[in-house]
């Protein structure tokens, strides 16, 4: 890793106010990155920024919301006079049966996740192109191996592996990097959420190893933040799912059988699955939700 190589830089970050964008904040601040954090906590991104070791601002904004993601990017802009790295982290989870889900929450999942990441490409992809900078669609392993139990959020996240890779191939002769992050399990208040439901967390440690594991917050951040650093195509927060790629093509006639099995094992409990956003970050998500309504 070459030093100084994000000295001067100007980073925006969605989904600053806690887990993966938080650290990733403090991590690229760290490294001498200017930073703009942007989310639904104002009180949170506050807090964060206070902690930076550099210039930085926050901005309280829906991802999902064009005229404020392009304010944000208007601003943004103005303040630091450039945009060097954008990262769309923002990001809510649902989990439980398909056929039981709350449509609202359903659809929500793919508006943060899938419809945020692309509304923040089109605000910044302007600052980008003038920068000759980089963007990074955070994704995850469920882009790679979806599985029962978590259809909006699987499918959101092979939405955004998909536009990305789309994306790269229209903005890469303009100068413009576009990447992947992949994460697997990773210790943040969105898995903790999630984990708090006993079928839930019983079904993921039924996965395979390594998909079982949940994986510590620091490691898989700085692999994210090498991966900015080398402008990469594909980062990966875990070593092990580069491993899975290869494979990929496989894994849902596996999946489909497997799953069918431990449906039928934990049936008689799924009645009782929340069926809200899970964590912090979901909970905050839906208090905006319902003062905007």
């Amino acid at each position: 890793m070459r030093a100084g190589r994000l000295e001067g830089k100007v980073a925006v970050v969605t989904g600053a106010a806690r887990g993966v964008g938080e650290l990733l904040a403090r991590e690229l601040s760290a490294r001498g990155a200017k930073v703009a954090l942007v989310g639904l906590e104002a009180d949170e991104l506050k807090r964060v920024a206070d902690r930076l070791r550099t210039e930085c601002g926050h901005w309280h904004a829906d991802v999902t919301d064009h005229v404020a993601m392009a304010r944000v990017a208007r601003e943004a802009g103005r303040r630091f006079g450039r945009v060097d790295i954008v990262v769309a982290n923002a990001g809510v989870a649902s989990g439980g049966p398909f056929a039981e889900s709350d449509p609202d929450v359903w659809r929500r999942v793919i508006e943060v996740n899938l419809i945020g990441g692309a509304v923040t490409a089109r605000a910044f992809l302007p600052a980008l192109k003038e920068s000759r900078g980089y963007f990074l669609q955070i994704a995850s392993l469920a882009a790679i191996s979806p599985a029962p139990m978590m259809s909006a959020y699987c499918a959101s996240k092979s939405g955004v592996e998909a536009f990305a890779h789309s994306l790269r191939a229209e903005v890469g002769h303009l100068g413009v990097g576009v990447g992947v992050g992949y994460l697997s399990w990773t210790d943040t208040d969105m898995v903790r959420g999630a984990d708090e439901d006993d079928a839930m967390r019983e079904l993921r440690g039924r996965l395979p190893w390594p998909a079982n594991r949940t994986y510590p917050l620091g490691p898989a951040v700085d692999r994210l933040v090498a991966g900015i650093e080398r402008r990469s195509a594909h980062v990966y927060a875990q070593g092990w799912l580069r491993g899975m790629q290869p494979v990929r093509g496989f894994l849902p006639g596996l999946i489909a059988s497997v799953g069918q099995r431990e449906m039928r094992r934990f049936e008689p409990r799924l009645a009782g699955v929340r069926r809200g956003l899970v964590g912090a970050g979901g909970a905050a998500d839906e208090k905006g939700r319902t003062q905007r309504k």
